[in-house]
């Protein structure tokens, strides 16, 4: 048994104390040195090594995180269920959604049949890497004769998310330009009828961003001729990125000169435009009268149909399913029955959940059910 002394007549013990009694323990700070230093060690390698996340309730979610997409796994998607009847729908609308090019771009249009869509969109290369590819005949006839066996009417991409036209890194830049002509010649290959891009960031001085973005799109489009039309689609207005405006993308579009202007036309996003402050709930009207004023109701090409998880005038880009986010019913309803975009395609690019099929044939149908008898 160690008998306790005062602090001041402690003395260094010779021996270090049985391990049961070492809090007990005699000896003077300094020889607790190596220890600390142990301990030390012990908590720089603990950060070093990789830390297993804790798990959260399953129903948290953090509200400053995007929630990551599931990867696309074609054997939970109904479209490769035999037991998956695909919905048909008698009417005229050009309706549909983005669909994978999983396995190829061949096997996007039976993904599209699968949802009942009149439209379809899909990128034409890894949309998140700047590796290129050119479509090679083969699959250009693939494509084309899955796309015929569908009622689709309207065949889209979407450019790939790095390409930034409107940076003032000359480095960057160039590969944006480079990458975008193989986006526009992919959809020649493919017989595209939209090419939808997000205009660039400007980074520095927005005019001059949106001259530099117009140039390089004057270049990409001189480089590769097509009948495809070139669609800038409009942004939430986070950042210094360009296009949250109808003014904004006027001034660009004005700025390409023929030939190269008749390719271009806009694709409005609702989501985009209802977090850029254009109010589609509660001033229908007002927002398409500002389009009308700016663009022009001719250059509308496309319909992004997306709800929003974020408030009105968020300046946030975050999509939610049809119905269930800040815009809710009401605005889409506008848009179903608003007989000046009857003819206008209308793609969803809500989250898909596990099952895209599933999830995409009942927002779309859902859509449907807004339209007045």
């Amino acid at each position: 048994m160690v008998k306790r002394r005062s602090s001041k007549g402690r003395k260094p013990a010779k021996k270090a104390a049985p391990k049961k009694q070492a809090r007990h323990s005699t000896k003077p700070a300094l020889n607790k040195a190596p220890a600390r230093k142990a301990t030390r060690a012990k908590k720089v390698a603990a950060k070093k090594a990789p830390q297993k996340k804790a798990s959260a309730p399953a129903n948290s979610k953090p509200a400053s995180k995007r929630t990551r997409k599931p990867a696309f796994d074609a054997k939970l998607d109904s479209a490769n269920d035999p037991s998956w009847v695909a919905p048909v729908w008698d009417d005229d609308l050009l309706l549909g959604a983005h669909v994978s090019t999983a396995g190829g771009t061949h096997n996007a249009p039976p993904r599209a049949r699968a949802i009942g869509a009149s439209a379809l969109q899909i990128f034409t290369k890894m949309a998140n890497r700047w590796a290129e590819r050119a479509c090679e005949n083969g699959e250009c006839e693939a494509f084309r004769a899955a796309l015929g066996e569908t009622r689709v009417r309207a065949a889209i991409a979407h450019d790939s998310y790095l390409i930034n036209l409107a940076s003032p890194d000359e480095t960057l830049r160039r590969r944006s330009i480079e990458s975008f002509v193989g986006e526009l010649q992919r959809c020649a290959a493919l017989g595209l009828d939209y090419l939808v891009s997000h205009p660039g960031n400007y980074i520095d001085d927005r005019a001059s961003g949106i001259r530099r973005n117009a140039d390089g799109i004057t270049e990409a489009l001189s480089r590769a001729p097509g009948r495809t039309i070139l669609c800038m689609e409009t942004t939430a207005g986070g950042g210094s990125s360009i296009g949250s405006s109808f003014d904004e993308l006027a001034e660009l579009i004005a700025l390409v000169p023929e030939p190269y202007r008749s390719r271009m036309a806009v694709c409005v996003d609702t989501c985009h435009a209802y977090s850029a402050g254009y109010d589609l709930v509660n001033a229908y009207a007002d927002v398409w009268a500002q389009f009308d004023d700016a663009l022009g109701r001719e250059r509308l090409a496309v319909l992004h149909l997306n709800d929003s998880k974020t408030p009105f005038a968020s300046r946030r880009d975050r999509h939610e399913l049809i119905g269930e986010g800040s815009l809710g019913e009401r605005a889409f309803r506008h848009i179903m029955n608003d007989e000046r975009l009857a003819r206008v395609p209308k793609v969803l690019e809500t989250p898909k959940g596990t099952d895209p099929t599933a999830t995409d044939a009942k927002m779309l149908a859902r859509l449907r059910s807004y339209r007045s008898a």
